[in-house]
């Protein structure tokens, strides 16, 4: 397992978060940040993951990797979205804008590279065929003289209805005669599931896979704003009690059983949360656990319809 940043850099995600009693400071997620890093590392996470547009934690992750000096950890950032919510609560707009331009490529390469040597993995942040990624030439050339440069793994994270579809098409380019991407960050759950073939040919052409969203964003978790998932709900909560860990536990294991990535990403913004994730590491489902878990995705379409109208909070 490994840990992204998305919600411990920033005052406000999409994830469903529960408890709206905490200090929102940015001297507070900066701190709580540094625990989750340090407990993650205590419990033997090597892999972390962040992008500029988590707010403050690309910068956060590079402080505390500078900090400690850790010699065996793996980072991995992104390029592409710009945070515009500059620490305002209740952001009217869109906290994050996405641009896939040259000229946004060199601005935040220019700050990732500090990461070196630790960093590896240099990703693409949301490619879709909307943004023109997968066609900008002179943005491929740049990403591959980065690579000949530091030898970094070049990757994509996808989102959306298409990730499918993305990653093939990514699968298949090449710069110079070379292939051009090493690694696919792409979410995957128990909920949505729709791009399980195209990853396994992803992993058998020896690229890295990392999921992220392994828990839909906090779905996972009994809500009656669900409806929806009543019957996953309950499949969730037999097998919680069977295993006696907690339903993000579950989730997580089924990703890394039923897919069998390189990463699987906890989302945890506190380190209770963080414990309970790692506790995914503590057991094994059978394929009979696995079939039931297959049994509760639902369509491509409704998860990320439902997913775009969650609230930033």
């Amino acid at each position: 397992m490994g840990l992204g940043l998305a919600a411990l850099g920033r005052p406000e995600y999409i994830n469903i978060r529960t408890n709206q009693d905490i200090d929102k400071s940015e001297t507070a997620f900066k701190n709580t940040t540094f625990s989750v890093l340090n407990e993650a590392y205590k419990l033997g996470v090597r892999y972390f993951d962040t992008a500029p547009s988590y707010g403050k934690g690309e910068a956060f992750l590079q402080e505390w990797d500078a900090l400690t000096n850790h010699e065996d950890v793996i980072l991995g950032t992104k390029w592409g979205y710009t945070y515009v919510a500059n620490w305002q609560l209740g952001y009217p707009g869109k906290h994050e804008i996405k641009e896939h331009s040259l000229e946004k490529l060199l601005e935040q390469w220019g700050v990732s590279k500090k990461m070196l040597p630790h960093l590896k993995y240099y990703q693409v942040h949301s490619a879709t065929f909307d943004s023109g990624i997968l066609e900008n030439q002179s943005v491929l050339d740049a990403l591959l003289r980065i690579k000949e440069e530091t030898g970094l793994h070049i990757g994509i994270t996808t989102s959306g209805e298409n990730q499918k579809e993305v990653i093939s098409e990514a699968l298949k380019i090449e710069v110079s005669g070379n292939l051009l991407f090493d690694s696919f960050q792409v979410s995957f759950n128990v909920f949505e599931q729709s791009t399980y073939h195209v990853l396994k040919a992803v992993m058998e052409r020896g690229k890295a896979v990392i999921i992220k969203e392994a828990l839909a964003n906090g779905r996972v978790f009994e809500s009656n704003e669900f409806p929806k998932y009543k019957v996953a709900y309950g499949v969730l909560k037999q097998l919680s009690e069977q295993y006696q860990v907690g339903v993000d536990a579950i989730a997580l294991r089924f990703v890394m059983d039923y897919l069998q990535p390189d990463y699987v990403l906890s989302g945890a913004s506190n380190v209770q949360q963080l414990k309970a994730n790692l506790k995914a590491n503590d057991f094994k489902l059978d394929t009979t656990v696995i079939d039931l878990l297959k049994s509760i995705k639902v369509s491509p379409s409704f998860y990320w319809e439902e997913r775009s109208a969650l609230d930033w909070n």
